[in-house]
């Protein structure tokens, strides 16, 4: 039996992604990352100051804050406030795992970003959404640090996307809809930069086991995705050249 896409996809093919630019006012950088029916408020915010273990150091840092609306799901999603549930402090820190890699961080100086990525609406591949958009975003924020005068040059030192990809009928399936998240017999999330070198891959055999060859087919299906991820990303993102490659 060959798994049917619920959305008649191609095992490869990747659901429409658009990025809505500069979709609040007050952030350094804001983005709308819209990955099919899953849509992710990404927003980057610019603090002097570094946490203390960084003092003096010379070097900035980048944190990241990952929430899940009570509307994004079709049954509420309680608020989280004082305490974060495992899966939230998990996402957040991958989030700003993925992201710090991009960064030159003696090029930002002694300043804080905080990437925000709050779910909208969850179609699953929510955690994915948020670091491509979150990219984005970071780099709008850094475009108008640089044509604001506050930093001489580009710390982004490269670029990072990521996707998901699973196991369904034992073949391998590129950006999962939450009805293929939830039959998938393997799920894997891969992050990636422009090299298509690894950033980091969280997968799981959800039941059974899978194959080496199973395992490289989950791999090369993630890297044509984020391939057209960060092509996307690239088209999206003002003064490009200028705000990329010069750390």
């Amino acid at each position: 039996m060959v798994w049917q896409r619920p959305d008649g996809r191609q095992a490869n093919e990747l659901r429409p992604v658009i990025f809505v630019k500069d979709f609040t006012r007050y952030a350094a950088g804001s983005v709308l990352a819209k990955c099919g029916d899953t849509q992710v408020l990404c927003t980057v915010s610019v603090s002097e100051g570094v946490p203390r273990f960084l003092a003096d150091s010379g070097k900035g840092w980048l944190t990241a804050e990952y929430r899940m609306l009570p509307g994004a799901t079709q049954q509420r999603h309680n608020r989280e406030t004082i305490k974060l549930s495992g899966r939230t402090q998990e996402i957040q820190r991958l989030i700003g795992r993925s992201l710090r890699a991009a960064l030159d961080f003696e090029a930002l100086g002694e300043r804080t970003l905080t990437v925000d990525a709050d779910v909208l609406q969850a179609d699953a591949g929510t955690r994915t959404t948020s670091i491509t958009g979150g990219f984005v975003a970071l780099a709008i924020a850094i475009s108008k640090l640089m044509n604001e005068g506050v930093l001489e040059r580009s710390p982004l030192i490269g670029q990072i996307a990521a996707v998901s990809v699973g196991l369904l009928e034992g073949e391998a399936f590129l950006d999962l809809n939450y009805p293929e998240d939830v039959a998938a017999e393997v799920d894997f999330n891969v992050v990636m930069n422009q090299n298509q070198q690894i950033i980091e891959v969280q997968g799981t055999a959800e039941e059974g086991s899978f194959s080496r060859n199973q395992l490289n087919s989950l791999m090369d299906c993630a890297e044509k995705g984020i391939e057209e991820l960060l092509v996307a990303q690239r088209e999206a993102i003002p003064q490009w050249e200028l705000v990329i490659g010069n750390g």
